[in-house]
């Protein structure tokens, strides 16, 4: 479709929770008929199938197609993306990961180097039908000197194709040693426009280390996002902790929280009292249940016995906001997945159990991660850019059976006619680290 026509999109399958509420109805999880009027690349009307007219423009019959507003995903890491061919995970364990995501990083990871892997996954998001992602930005000196500046380049180069956030990315154990580091990156992330974030684990002196992140989001107006309990260890508790530092700072702005593994493996009451706290905080928090199944519970020669995710039908009944994401690309974190939302969503309704009924569970790629990360997205809205994907599936059961199936992503009222980018426009940067 070309963006200077006119265009009417016929017998569209609309799920009821991304319309306006004047046409939604009551049943959030309704599939509703819908044609959608597009004028110079917006949104100019929408209405139940078959009460428009499309004599001003050309018409197009879905024929029961599914459309959804372009996706957010709101947790990943475009900075580890791709680095599995030349920094494998030897035995897919969370502390090899780390390790090797470590030792790559101080060999390879240059400003060019990282670019590269970062437009890589921008340009894949892009034609799957993203168009807001935060990325989440080793931050550790040096590194943060030189993915930093690589960011803020990106964002504005990407500007009107995605809204792309940062958050600095530590852990918080550093400030043990190293107290005058949190000013130093939260006055870069200032500077950047970003987010300010931290791995928590149970450290000595955790309830300072928070009150002090939480001190400088405040001095500088900074919203926060954490990494939390990506563990199956039940004593990990830092959820808790986070949730009571929030209340103790009157801190009134975006709080998110990721992972918060460990929440599922413990006791009824302590997991009642937390999720009091992160309500009460006013928390959001995003599970990972692509990567969370990967690492969580993985021992050589053993089946593992949970899923790893997070407590996300128990959040949402409190009325704490959720939202799932991709996580980690072809890095030894997850040395699988493409920014592919429907991917995502896909899995998380296996994993997660997100159906039967289905409700709404769609805003967790949408609209629900959008206000998370205080974007207006997510949402069929007319006056709104027509940024659109059409699929060929016509209902939940078909689009999650065949999540890579025909779908022709629409931006402004243009299709987007770019490919996949190919891995081959990585090869040169595959051996810099020992690989073969």
């Amino acid at each position: 479709m070309d963006a200077q026509e006119d265009v009417l999109l016929r017998n569209a399958t609309v799920p009821a929770c991304v319309l306006p509420p004047d046409l939604a109805g009551t049943d959030a999880a309704a599939l509703l008929s819908m044609d959608i009027g597009v004028v110079a690349g917006r949104i100019s009307s929408i209405s139940p199938a078959g009460e428009l007219d499309g004599s001003d423009g050309r018409s197009f019959d879905l024929d029961g197609g599914m459309v959804l507003s372009t996706l957010v995903d709101m947790h990943t890491h475009l900075d580890k993306g791709h680095i599995w061919p030349r920094r494998p995970n030897p035995d897919g364990t969370f502390l090899s990961a780390l390790n090797a995501v470590g030792e790559d990083r101080l060999v390879s990871w240059t400003a060019g180097d990282v670019r590269a892997r970062m437009e890589f996954g921008l340009r894949s998001a892009y034609v799957h039908g993203t168009s807001v992602i935060r990325t989440h930005i080793d931050s550790l000196p040096p590194q943060d000197e030189i993915s930093w500046p690589v960011f803020v380049d990106l964002r504005d180069e990407w500007k009107d194709r995605i809204v792309l956030q940062g958050s600095c990315l530590f852990g918080i154990d550093r400030l043990i040693d190293h107290p005058g580091y949190l000013d130093s990156i939260a006055d870069r992330v200032r500077a950047a426009e970003g987010v300010l974030g931290a791995v928590t684990y149970m450290v000595p002196g955790l309830d300072d280390h928070l009150d002090a992140i939480f001190k400088a989001a405040i001095e500088r107006g900074l919203s926060l996002d954490f990494h939390v309990d990506e563990t199956k260890d039940p004593e990990s508790r830092t959820l808790k902790h986070i949730a009571e530092a929030a209340i103790r700072s009157g801190y009134d702005r975006k709080i998110v929280c990721g992972h918060c593994c460990s929440l599922a493996r413990q006791q009824p009451d302590e997991i009642d009292a937390t999720l009091d706290l992160v309500a009460k905080a006013g928390i959001g928090v995003v599970s990972l249940p692509m990567c969370n199944m990967y690492l969580q519970d993985r021992e050589q020669g053993r089946t593992p016995r949970w899923r790893g995710v997070t407590l996300l039908h128990e959040m949402k009944a409190r009325g704490i906001p959720v939202a799932v994401a991709s996580d980690n690309t072809r890095d030894p974190f997850y040395a699988y997945g493409d920014l592919d939302l429907i991917e995502v969503y896909a899995q998380a309704t296996r994993i997660l159990q997100l159906d039967h009924p289905i409700s709404d569970w769609i805003s967790t790629v949408s609209y629900g991660a959008a206000e998370m990360l205080n974007v207006d997205a997510g949402r069929l809205t007319i006056g709104a850019a027509a940024d659109l994907i059409l699929f060929r599936a016509r209902d939940w059961s078909e689009l999650l059976s065949r999540p890579t199936g025909a779908r022709e992503v629409l931006r402004s009222g243009r299709t987007v006619a770019d490919a996949l980018p190919d891995y081959r426009e990585l090869d040169h940067l595959m051996t810099k680290s020992g690989a073969a």
